[in-house]
């Protein structure tokens, strides 16, 4: 799907935002409906370390909040979404920029509105794959996703009065 005005706008919005900039890593392409975005993490000055290599802070960092983001552009205002937990895992380690393609199916999207219809919380897992330009993995990043339906009494939006 290609990038829209609206989603190019809020790329250009994630990648000057003084938090997410200081990772060292740039969001490449956000769809439209945001269910899926790319991450590009050169190695350079901000994100190498002692021994040359990818800081492992840069490679969790460049990643951090992306599925949050995208599921509650996904589910709307109803919903409250956190990441809860994240697990890292150093395969390789990387002497090159790295690249990371975060996917939200909407059958994902369904399932959490389904499993929330109660009022129930649910957390679910997301993994992505830190690679280089051949695809070698040098890490993956598991995050652990809370999400609930919102209190009416307690959203702006559905309050009455």
């Amino acid at each position: 799907m290609p990038e829209s005005w609206r989603s190019r706008l809020a790329r250009w919005g994630f990648n000057f935002f003084p938090t997410y900039r200081s990772t060292g890593a740039w969001i490449t392409y956000i769809a439209d409906d945001y269910r899926e975005i790319r991450i590009r993490l050169p190695l350079g000055w901000r994100t190498r370390n002692y021994v040359g290599t990818m800081f492992g802070g840069s490679m969790y960092a460049a990643g951090d909040g992306v599925y949050m983001v995208m599921l509650i552009k996904n589910l709307g205002h109803d919903y409250l979404v956190w990441d809860k937990s994240a697990t890292v895992r150093f395969r390789k380690p990387a002497r090159t920029t790295l690249y990371g393609r975060f996917v939200l199916s909407a059958k994902e999207v369904d399932d959490i509105r389904a499993a929330t219809a109660g009022g129930d919380p649910v957390e679910r897992v997301h993994r992505v794959a830190l690679v280089d330009r051949e695809d070698v993995v040098h890490a993956e990043i598991e995050w652990v996703v809370h999400v609930r339906r919102r209190d009416s009494a307690s959203h702006p939006v559905t309050q009455k009065g």
